[in-house]
């Protein structure tokens, strides 16, 4: 089949549901991060200092700057290379799914329980488990990790 009539042939339904997941997540940790990191003491998410007194930080600004790129950034990279067919996005979104259910039990260690955590913590889930399925693995031109 021709490179460009690849490029037309009908994604799944679950390329796009992971998709959108993807995008969600980009907006929500690019928005999350750069209040971090523009407002390091927390007052734009009223995240008081004393829920990271105990961590290695002494303000927020390292942790928003690891939200803003590794958690907002990368997922939006992810999402492009997955409308382009690239075969590492099937990956890179298993990785940002898995990442982002760490990121919340960190979170949940070092600060306690937020409401949020569990909300996130599935769309991460969600993430991965989305990833892995046959239809989106073979829209990237992968099966189980192979190149079709």
């Amino acid at each position: 089949m021709a490179e460009g009539a690849a490029d037309r042939r009908r994604r799944p339904a679950l390329t796009w549901v992971l998709f959108g997941l993807l995008v969600l997540q980009a907006l929500g940790g690019i928005a999350g991060g750069a209040a971090l990191a523009a407002r390091p003491n927390g007052d734009l998410l009223k995240m008081p200092l004393s829920y990271i007194e105990d961590s290695p930080f002494h303000d927020y600004r390292i942790p928003g700057l690891l939200l803003l790129l590794v958690l907002g950034v990368f997922p939006l990279a992810v999402a492009i290379g997955l409308l382009q067919r690239r075969q590492w996005a099937w990956f890179g979104a298993f990785a940002v799914g898995c990442g982002l259910i760490i990121f919340e039990l960190v979170e949940y260690g070092v600060i306690g329980y937020n409401v949020q955590q569990p909300v996130w913590g599935t769309i991460g889930a969600l993430i991965a488990l989305v990833s892995l399925a046959p239809s989106v693995q073979g829209d990237c031109g992968l099966r189980w990790g192979k190149r079709v």
